[in-house]
C-alpha cells in the first residue's frame, strides 16, 4: 500500500474517532502528524513544527481576543443594534445583507482573510440573538465572499485569470465572475430555504425588541467589574479599533490576526481591569482542534498526497470526465487546504481540457473555481475554522458534526452542480 493511501485512511480512521469518542480531534491531529510523519514517512521534527499553522492559529487567536473585549464591552452588542434598524427589524433579511455586504467587498479587492474575520463575529452574535441557524449565517457569509472571489479585482480572480494568460488559454473575466456569482446565489438561496429563512422572513422586531436584542446577551457576559468600564468612551474606541483593522486589513495588506492582536492589545490597556476573563472567554479547544487538524494535513501535504490526488486527473482521457474528476479533486483537497493554492496548481494541469476545442474553456475553469472554493465552509478551511470559533449558544462537538456534516454535502454536490451548470450543459454565454 502506497504512502498516499496510508495518510488518506488515517485521516479518515480519525474523523470516525473524534465523532465517536470525546476526543479533541486536534489532539488526534498532532498524534497521527507525529506516528504517520515520522515513523511511516520518516519526516524530520522540523518538518512537523513546519506543519503546523501558525498563520491560522494567530489568525484566530488575534480574532476572536479583539471581539472577545468587544463582546465583553458591549459594543459588538451596539453594531447589532444598527444593523437590525437598517433592515426594519426584519429579521429575515439579515443573511441576505451580510451576503451581500461580504460580495462587495470581496468583488472590489478585499481578501476572504480580511472579511471573514470581521464579519463571522458580528454575524454569528445575530445569529444567537435572534434565533437565526448559525449554519444559516455562516453560509450565508462565505457564500457571498466567493461571489466576489472571482472579481479581476480580487486575488482569486487575478490568479485564475493569470494563469489562463499564462497559458495562453482564451477566457474572460467577467464571464468567470459572472457564472461564480450566479452559482453562489443559487446555493445561497438553497441554504436559506433548508434552514429556517421562510420563517425568518415572516419574524420581525419592533424598536422595542431591538432594544432589548442590543442589551441581553452583553449583560448576560459582562461581570460587575466590567460594567463600570462600559462608557462610551471604551466602545467608540472598540468602534475605531474594528475599523482600524478593516482599514489595515484591506487598505495596507496587514496580516490579520497581528493587527487584531495590537489592535487588542491597546484596548486592553486603556481598560486593565475589565480584561481578566477575556482570555478565558476565547475559544482554546476550537482551536487546538482546527491547527491540530491542520497539522495532519501540512504532513500530507509533504509526503505528496495532495500531489498523488492532483495528478489522477492526467490519467483520464475523456475531457468532459477529466474536467469532472478535476472538480471534485479540487474540492476534496482545498476542503482542507489553500484554495488559491490548488487553483494555481490544478488550472496548469488541466491545460489540455481548457485547450480542446470541443470543451468551452470558461465553462471549465469556472467548474474548477467553484469547486475549489464552494467547500470552504469546512471546519478545517479559514470560513469554517472562524464559523466554529464565533458560534454561540451550541454544543461545540454536536455543532463540529453538523458543520462537517454540511461540508461533506457541500463537497459531494457543490463540484458536480457547477460541472453540470458550465461543462455537461454550458452557459448562452
Amino acid at each position: 500500500m502506497s504512502l498516499e493511501i496510508i495518510t488518506l485512511i488515517v485521516l479518515l480512521a480519525m474523523f470516525i474517532i473524534g465523532s465517536v469518542i470525546s476526543v479533541n480531534m486536534g489532539v488526534l491531529g498532532i498524534v497521527a502528524a507525529f506516528i504517520v510523519g515520522t515513523y511511516v514517512s520518516g519526516l524530520s521534527l522540523d518538518d512537523l513544527y513546519a506543519a503546523f499553522p501558525v498563520d491560522m492559529f494567530i489568525l484566530l487567536a488575534g480574532v476572536t481576543y479583539l471581539f472577545a473585549i468587544a463582546l465583553n464591552n458591549g459594543t459588538l452588542d451596539m453594531i447589532i443594534s444598527g444593523g437590525l434598524k437598517l433592515v426594519k427589524g426584519n429579521v429575515g433579511l439579515l443573511p441576505w445583507v451580510l451576503f451581500f455586504l461580504s460580495a462587495l467587498l470581496s468583488a472590489v479587492g478585499a481578501s476572504t482573510v480580511a472579511v471573514g474575520p470581521i464579519l463571522f463575529p458580528i454575524a454569528l452574535r445575530l445569529a444567537y440573538q435572534h434565533k437565526i441557524n448559525p449554519i444559516l449565517m455562516g453560509t450565508l457569509i462565505s457564500t457571498g465572499m466567493y461571489a466576489g472571489s472571482f472579481s479581476p479585482l480580487n486575488i482569486f480572480g487575478l490568479v485564475v485569470n493569470g494563469i489562463m494568460e499564462s497559458e495562453k488559454i482564451p477566457h474572460s473575466p467577467i464571464m468567470l465572475f459572472i457564472n461564480c456569482f450566479i452559482f453562489y446565489v443559487l446555493i445561497s438561496l438553497v441554504v436559506f430555504f433548508a434552514f429556517g429563512g421562510l420563517r425568518l422572513l415572516k419574524h420581525r422586531t419592533g424598536a422595542e425588541l431591538q432594544m432589548a436584542a442590543a442589551t441581553e446577551g452583553g449583560a448576560g457576559a459582562v461581570n460587575a467589574k466590567t460594567e463600570n468600564n462600559e462608557s462610551t468612551w471604551y466602545k467608540i474606541a472598540t468602534l475605531f479599533g474594528i475599523g482600524l483593522l478593516i482599514t489595515l486589513a484591506i487598505g495596507f495588506d496587514m496580516n490579520m490576526g497581528f493587527g487584531a492582536l495590537m489592535i487588542g492589545l491597546v484596548l486592553a490597556l486603556m481598560a486593565p481591569k475589565n480584561q481578566a476573563d477575556i482570555i478565558k472567554q476565547m475559544p482554546w479547544g476550537v482551536m487546538l482542534m482546527v491547527t491540530g487538524i491542520m497539522t495532519y494535513v501540512g504532513v500530507m501535504e509533504k509526503v505528496g498526497t495532495m500531489e498523488f490526488m492532483t495528478d489522477q486527473i492526467a490519467s483520464i482521457g475523456n475531457p468532459v470526465l477529466a474536467s469532472l474528476m478535476a472538480s471534485y479533486v479540487g474540492g476534496v483537497i482545498s476542503a482542507f487546504a489553500s484554495t488559491t493554492g490548488f487553483l494555481a496548481a490544478v488550472i496548469p494541469l488541466s491545460a489540455p481540457i481548457l485547450q480542446d476545442p470541443t470543451m468551452s474553456a470558461i465553462g471549465v475553469v469556472s467548474a474548477l473555481s467553484i469547486a475549489a472554493s464552494v467547500v470552504d465552509i469546512s471546519p478545517f478551511s479559514t470560513n469554517g475554522a472562524l464559523i466554529m470559533a464565533n458560534v454561540q449558544g451550541v454544543n461545540e462537538r454536536l455543532f463540529f458534526r453538523k458543520l462537517l456534516m454540511i461540508a461533506g454535502l457541500f463537497i459531494a454536490l457543490g463540484p458536480g452542480l457547477a460541472w453540470l451548470l458550465f461543462v455537461l450543459i454550458g452557459t448562452p454565454w
